[in-house]
């Protein structure tokens, strides 16, 4: 056995690791129909106005503003109508004095009108209009290039895309959009005793739950998981499937990070890669470790909620920063502990917690017990130099956060 000798406080571990991480260069085009949530790569610069054309606000008769002058409810003055423009056709037309064009909403403007009556301001009769209210030049028209300007730019690269952003793509006619590729993520189950969900569980064997849910991590926080065999406890597969791994941009093991006799990852990595840290003052997640070198290699616990913490914690912002997302927002809200809760001095504790009426009630079971998340609205946090949370004392809950 070879004890921790060189824990290092969460700070700092987070500290060393995202100053190693690097954002993705690599670049790909793709539809904007699967854009949602990616990263521009390039300025998009509009290629046409929008609107293409001035057009009508709203349904009514285009007209000729100065033909509206002095009409009122007792006076109204009256035009001929001359033509109907649909949305979606186009009709070379142009209105002379006394004349105007019953008009959809959207639909272009004729020749001369540069106005638009609303319908309710008019009465139809015969051919004819009688406008009730008089009308200013520009009233009810939406001009070329009001929203968008040809050439104008409205994305830059590095833009993070939503749905609105999508939306003006769309507007100027591009279909297909230059973004940053997504980080590629090798995640290697470390483990004879593994067994895939689906499977007849034989005896001495448990069900792989890293894998699944280290992977979900990924894909919230913009990476794609590669998913890989079973690595045994034998250095010669741990070297194979390890360079293997490495064509991709991040390396994740999980188990085989303590320091039992039989956990030879750490030996076989330091290798290929720098170990950054090794064992960090935190619980759960004591054991997890990262190393650099050609790419980033991740050392998550075998136990599945410190896994998942841990993941979290480093693996989460990593991706993040390599996809070039937006760190995530995080939630806190202010609960009551409802019970004295004990934690362990020398080490920061995510304690997770389920809210319910303004309190916070423990739901931590053991670094083995995935229901210690699942159950969990949240964690608070206990700091290193704190063994005692009382009853009744406020606490920070801190919210996990599912969106991507």
């Amino acid at each position: 056995m070879r004890p921790f000798t060189n824990l290092i406080p969460f700070e700092e571990a987070k500290r060393i690791l995202m100053e190693n991480v690097k954002p993705i260069e690599r670049v790909e085009e793709i539809d904007i129909l699967h854009s949602l949530h990616r990263v521009l790569a390039e300025d998009v610069i509009s290629p046409i106005n929008v609107p293409p054309f001035s057009r009508a606000a709203e349904d009514g008769y285009a007209v000729r503003a100065q033909d509206t002058f002095g009409a009122g409810t007792y006076n109204p003055k009256e035009l001929i109508i001359v033509e109907e423009i649909n949305t979606g056709e186009f009709k070379e037309i142009e209105i002379k004095n006394g004349e105007c064009v019953k008009i959809s909403t959207g639909a272009i403007l004729p020749k001369n009108a540069d106005a638009v009556v609303r319908v309710e301001d008019t009465e139809e009769e015969n051919g004819k209009i009688k406008v009730y209210r008089a009308v200013h030049p520009g009233f009810d028209v939406a001009p070329r290039g009001e929203d968008i300007k040809k050439g104008e730019k409205i994305l830059e690269m590095g833009t993070f895309l939503t749905p609105p952003k999508i939306g003006s793509l769309a507007a100027i006619g591009i279909s297909k959009v230059k973004v940053y590729s997504r980080p590629k993520v090798a995640i290697l189950p470390s483990g004879d005793e593994l067994q895939k969900p689906g499977e007849q569980l034989k005896p001495g064997k448990i069900y792989d739950v890293n894998t699944y849910t280290i992977s979900s991590i990924v894909k919230e926080n913009g990476g794609e998981p590669v998913l890989f065999s079973y690595v045994r406890d034998e250095k010669k597969d741990i070297e194979r499937k390890l360079k293997e791994a490495l064509k991709y941009d991040v390396v994740v093991f999980s188990g085989g990070s303590s320091v039992g006799d039989r956990d030879i990852l750490i030996d076989v990595v330091s290798k290929y890669a720098k170990v950054l840290f090794h064992g960090v003052q935190i619980k759960p997640g004591k054991p997890t470790w990262c190393a650099v070198g050609e790419k980033l290699i991740f050392g998550m616990p075998g136990f599945p909620t410190s896994c998942l913490s841990d993941s979290y914690q480093f693996l989460a912002p990593a991706i993040r920063k390599m996809a070039r997302l937006p760190p995530k927002e995080e939630k806190i809200v202010k609960a009551k502990m409802a019970r004295r809760i004990t934690s362990t001095l020398g080490r920061m504790q995510f304690f997770t917690v389920r809210i319910k009426d303004g309190y916070a009630y423990p739901v931590y079971k053991t670094s083995g017990a995935i229901t210690s998340m699942a159950y969990s609205d949240g964690y608070i946090i206990i700091p290193a130099n704190v063994d005692l949370v009382e009853k009744d004392e406020e606490v920070e809950v801190h919210l996990w956060s599912f969106e991507g």
